[in-house]
């Protein structure tokens, strides 16, 4: 049984990192501005589009002299991050009980 939680508590942190890379490159990438004709940029925005679609318009993204700031995407790091702990917490927690 341990090791089952092992692996969920993995697969969760695996879930998790893969997110929040995604966002996080999406931010440091509308934070320099980058072209957004290059292909890897454009599949970064593409890809992480989804994950901040129930955030979007929640706040203003800011812009100063061509740099993007974008609050949902810092906002929506967030919550995945804590979500994620709620989760492999749900999953100890279920784990525990069953002693």
């Amino acid at each position: 049984m341990f090791r089952t939680r092992n692996i969920i508590n993995s697969v969760i942190n695996i879930i998790l990192t893969i997110v929040e890379a995604l966002l996080l490159f999406r931010l440091i990438l509308k934070l320099l501005a980058a072209n957004e004709a290059a292909a890897f940029v454009r599949w970064i925005y593409e890809t992480s589009e989804p994950l901040l679609s129930p955030f979007e318009g929640m706040f203003p993204t800011v812009v100063n002299s061509g740099v993007v700031v974008e609050m949902s995407t810092l906002f929506a790091i967030m919550v995945y991050a804590l979500v994620g702990y709620l989760l492999i917490a749900i999953v100890d927690a279920i784990y525990r009980a069953s002693k």
